[in-house]
């Protein structure tokens, strides 16, 4: 049997399984990596799970590798999009998780990855799952208001602040001036079509991150009012996401606390059941 050529290896190595870190074409400073399972490789269609990284940016690798198995056997590549801290040079962590950063919409950034991604690969991700836990549990969820069309499942994971569905309030705290501010009108019938899972522990009671100091980068008339801890806002998220006619899986974690590994089984469970629906014949 010929040994495979130069090429072939390369490509099994670094952009078949756990991949290489890639720079974004549209956007140099922002990279990523991803898990694609072989089958994939051998030209067939594969679903796409977009797994968003925490304040600390190194879960991307926790969620690459922790969904693998997952994604292998159920048809599903694993993008995760990497968001440095300080990108604008000014020290900033938490500038993704409100979706723009002085000119940077990462909304964009992060569909210009799928879009790159999809072309590479061949395949058809118009629509694609999204999972974040933490810093990319508020990604996530506002994703989820700005492009629902984008999405077939959301699982929102323990976000520090949420924006409410509130049409009496600016963003972030709510989404009175999202035509203003992202050219981008709220699609209540769009959201209500995605199936969204949250999911927080019951012992992810810290406050020190989440509390809004009246001056402080993120503070807005507000900004602390859906409650004083991760689960009490996420409560308040989701009878906010429920009134607009969401279906949304609360998965209240017992005795767990700010912990992103212990919530991957219940995402797991939550993304199968989606892929199952949307795969049963018509």
């Amino acid at each position: 049997m010929n040994a495979p050529d130069p090429a072939s290896r390369a490509r099994a190595i670094y952009d078949l399984g756990p991949t290489a870190m890639f720079a974004c074409k549209a956007d140099p400073r922002f990279h990523y990596c991803l898990y694609v399972p072989p089958q994939a490789g051998e030209g067939k269609p594969v679903d796409l799970l977009v797994a968003v990284h925490g304040t600390g940016r190194t879960s991307f690798l926790d969620f690459r590798d922790g969904f693998s198995a997952f994604g292998r056997w159920n048809d599903v590549a694993v993008l995760c999009p990497i968001f440095p801290i300080g990108v604008c040079g000014d020290g900033t962590r938490s500038g993704y998780k409100y979706m723009q950063e002085h000119a940077i919409r990462y909304d964009a950034v992060l569909l210009a990855m799928v879009e790159e991604v999809a072309e590479k690969y061949r395949q058809d991700w118009r629509r694609f799952a999204m999972f974040g836990f933490s810093g990319g549990g508020h990604f996530t969820h506002r994703f989820a208001i700005l492009h629902p069309q984008s999405l077939w499942a959301a699982s929102i994971g323990s976000p520090g602040s949420v924006t409410l569905l509130d049409a009496e309030r600016d963003w972030w705290v709510g989404i009175r001036d999202l035509q203003e501010r992202f050219g981008i009108a709220f699609d209540r019938a769009a959201l209500a079509r995605v199936p969204v899972q949250m999911l927080v522990g019951d012992a992810d009671l810290e406050t020190w991150e989440i509390t809004h100091a009246t001056g402080s980068r993120y503070w807005m008339e507000g900004a602390n009012d859906a409650g004083r801890t991760r689960p009490e806002r996420l409560r308040a998220l989701q009878r906010s996401f429920e009134a607009a006619g969401v279906r949304v899986r609360f998965d209240l974690m017992t005795g767990v606390s700010h912990d992103r590994m212990k919530a991957l089984p219940r995402v797991e469970d939550f993304l199968a059941g989606v892929l199952a629906a949307r795969r049963r014949p018509a």
